[in-house]
């Protein structure tokens, strides 16, 4: 019995150190507006390229600043819940429900990402195929782009 109790603390004080660990990724790019990386490997028969997915929360209201993707990055984006409102390069802004996605080509400009609920969150996973050494997937448009 002692040693069930011992073995039951270890994996309990580990569990907590990896919820830790994956939790300590996630940022806030804006209020109300949490990224936290999910997933990234390279694609073992395309040399060079990787895949990266990523999960934004955003609270009731919130909205992603307007930038453009890495020249790379192809973008798959799926609403897992709530309602977010997009709009890619000069196109229609589109309101999307959860389990309706979209794509962005690379290079291309994101002017418009928010949850377009003011009193419920909305969850969005964006999966990246990318270069393997584009580091910096996202870059804030500057005044006037």
């Amino acid at each position: 019995m002692k040693l069930r109790s011992v073995l039951y603390s270890a994996c309990a004080a580990t569990a907590a150190a990896i919820a830790v660990t994956l939790a300590a990724p996630a940022m806030a790019r804006t209020p109300g507006e949490t990224v936290t990386p999910n997933f990234q490997h390279s694609i073992s028969n395309i040399p060079g390229k990787s895949m990266v997915a990523v999960v934004v929360d955003y609270a009731p209201g919130a909205a992603s600043p307007p930038h453009m993707r890495a020249k790379s990055a192809f973008i798959y984006a799926y609403v897992v819940s709530g309602t977010i409102e997009t709009q890619v390069d000069d196109g229609p802004k589109r309101v999307l429900h959860a389990g309706q996605s979209f794509y962005e080509q690379p290079g291309s400009v994101h002017r418009v990402s928010r949850n377009a609920s003011a009193t419920e969150p909305a969850k969005l996973l964006a999966v990246f195929v990318v270069d393997t050494n584009d580091r910096n997937l996202t870059q804030p448009l500057k005044e006037g782009e």
